[in-house]
């Protein structure tokens, strides 16, 4: 068959279009601060201003999260050892990846992420006040490179769903962010409706922020972060009358006063940050037994003494870093679970965890992330 010359053009280009892919375009994306920023799209490569930004950059790209990261901060294998050993494993090249320090510490390094000529570099919210003190987004605009800002952490509810499309936007996956926060809303749903429908008393919870990492006592949320997930689980947060923003302390006597029904304690493996400490270490794959151990030797400090939780045995953990991820979700359900254990003992929290590994991250899934001392 012979084409005319408009013919030929047209089937060349359509050949053309079916085999490259397509070539970035810009477009304007309004980040979490609310400032608009113009970046071509999908970006080929990205300095994540955190390594934990890696959980949900991996919920969007479930065959190699770390294709389009050429440099990352270097708080990953401190804060999660044990998801970070697991991504090595199956992704060992992320060894040579170049790592930064922190925007608020003063330790990140402009001039060596200049150099890596990244499409857009991704910072943390709470990194914003460091971040704009130094000029940063001014000197990276000289040359060409966009700040966007995520939040996954000062306020995770209000922020992680339009976290997740900025981040599919970027990557180019626009329909699996808008899959995954389906999944995620649907999730929370399965609590929310039956709590709405059935009204149950509200138990006072006391979450206590990284039990154990410190001889203090004791850090804890308010009305954000752990503290809106135990309100949206059917709890009243016993801090959030107390510590005006997302983090702050409470005293001892002020726990003791509260006498709070149910306690639960975040924890993690962090022999990085305190070699021996008395955290609780709960995650990917955690050795339950001695996590259970060292949660019940937290009951002994003053602040829990003859509280009724503690009385009771309901005192728990739960992985600190559902704090700072996309999947606090299962945290929602975790914690539902815990203080209406009748209402909800058909839901599955390791169930809906086991799925989005399985829909969406690139590990196989591991059991660790809480533990009771009731022991169920």
């Amino acid at each position: 068959m012979r084409f005319s010359g408009k013919s030929a053009m047209f089937a060349f280009g359509l050949l053309v279009s079916t085999v490259l892919p397509a070539m970035a375009e810009p477009v304007t994306v309004k980040d979490v601060t609310g400032r608009e920023v113009k970046i071509e799209v999908p970006v080929k490569h990205v300095i994540l201003g955190e390594g934990r930004q890696i959980y949900f950059l991996a919920a969007l790209d479930k065959e190699n999260p770390f294709q389009h990261v050429v440099g990352w901060r270097d708080d990953l294998p401190k804060a999660d050892p044990e998801s970070y050993a697991a991504y090595l494993a199956k992704y060992p090249d992320i060894a040579k990846l170049p790592t930064f320090g922190g925007m608020k510490d003063g330790t990140f390094d402009i001039e060596q992420a200049v150099s890596l000529k990244p499409d857009v570099i991704l910072m943390n919210v709470d990194a914003k006040t460091a971040t704009e003190e130094a000029g940063y987004i001014e000197k990276l605009g000289k040359v060409g490179i966009p700040l966007v800002y995520v939040d996954f952490r000062e306020k995770p509810m209000e922020n992680t769903e339009p976290s997740m499309r900025i981040m599919g936007t970027l990557m180019g996956k626009e329909q699996v962010a808008e899959d995954f926060i389906t999944f995620r809303a649907d999730a929370i749903r399965q609590v929310t409706d039956v709590l709405e429908k059935n009204k149950p008393a509200k138990p006072v919870v006391f979450v206590e922020r990284a039990g154990g990492y410190s001889d203090d006592c004791c850090m804890s949320f308010g009305n954000e972060n752990f503290g809106k997930m135990v309100e949206l689980a059917g709890g009243t947060n016993m801090a959030k009358d107390i510590i005006p923003g997302t983090f702050g302390t409470v005293n001892p006597e002020q726990i003791i006063a509260s006498n709070p029904d149910q306690v639960i304690v975040t924890g993690g493996m962090w022999e990085g940050y305190v070699p021996g400490g008395n955290w609780v270490g709960v995650g990917y794959g955690a050795d339950l037994k001695e996590a259970h151990r060292k949660l019940e030797n937290l009951t002994k400090r003053p602040a829990f003494t003859g509280i009724k939780a503690v009385a009771d045995g309901n005192v728990h953990a739960i992985w600190h870093q559902f704090y700072n991820n996309p999947y606090q979700f299962v945290a929602i359900q975790q914690i539902a679970k815990w203080l209406h254990p009748d209402l909800f003992k058909e839901l599955q929290p390791e169930a809906t965890f086991k799925e989005l590994h399985t829909r969406f991250l690139p590990l196989d899934y591991k059991p660790g992330y809480f533990v009771s001392l009731k022991g169920e």
